[in-house]
């Protein structure tokens, strides 16, 4: 059997565990995107206690490896609560991405200049109205581009979630070659799915970027 025989063979298999990967990584980012934001605030805080508690921990998230982070979750959640391996996954990668976009959020609000807060404040436009109409947008534009990296990453992450046994896209290709004997085959296809997922996110944000930047033209 060749190469693209297995392609369209195993394509309802590799369909099924594609659906399972977007759904655990858009559970985890959503995660995420909330617990970055609010560490990215304790960063910014004027408290010192709440900045150095953040800091405290994105430095351990950061300076320990994702796979010791889902077995450490999954291994020591279940000896108190039996928890199903699609959350022990998507909280394990949601409690890692939120460390890298809690800086990604804080050098986006610290790269918008100065001066442009001041000039809101001095028209006498209140703090929040200031974040929201001000602040927020000139930091979106600025870190849209690393945001989206971020989001590549974690869906090329989500495999490791395989190691707790859940059947993703790569614990698919693991069992299809321990089936076919065709190991290098699998992998391949595998890749194939990836690349594919990758490609429309990077096309997604592209796009989300230039309606953003054409909004100042």
């Amino acid at each position: 059997m060749g190469f693209l025989d297995y392609l369209v063979d195993t394509a309802p298999i590799f369909a099924d565990a594609t659906w399972v990967t977007l759904r655990l990584t858009a559970t985890a980012l959503a995660f995420a995107m909330v617990l970055g934001a609010l560490v990215a605030a304790l960063t910014m805080s004027r408290i010192a206690v709440l900045r150095w508690l953040a800091a405290g921990y994105i430095g351990i998230i950061r300076g320990t490896p994702l796979i010791a982070q889902i077995f450490v979750l999954y291994f020591g959640i279940t000896e108190v609560i039996l928890l199903p391996a699609f959350w022990a996954g998507a909280i394990a990668l949601a409690i890692h991405n939120s460390a890298y976009i809690a800086e990604i959020i804080r050098s986006g609000f610290q790269s918008v200049p100065v001066g442009l807060n001041e000039a809101s404040r001095s028209l006498g436009m209140s703090r929040m109205k200031t974040l929201r109409r001000v602040r927020a947008p000139l930091a979106l534009r600025a870190i849209l581009p690393v945001l989206g990296s971020q989001f590549i990453i974690a869906v090329k992450d989500s495999s490791l979630v395989a190691f707790i046994g859940m059947t993703e896209l790569f614990q698919a290709s693991r069992n299809l070659a321990a089936s076919t004997y065709e190991p290098l085959t699998m992998y391949l296809i595998v890749s194939i799915y990836y690349l594919a997922i990758v490609l429309v996110l990077t096309f997604l944000v592209n796009r989300l970027e230039h309606r953003l930047n054409a909004h100042r033209r």
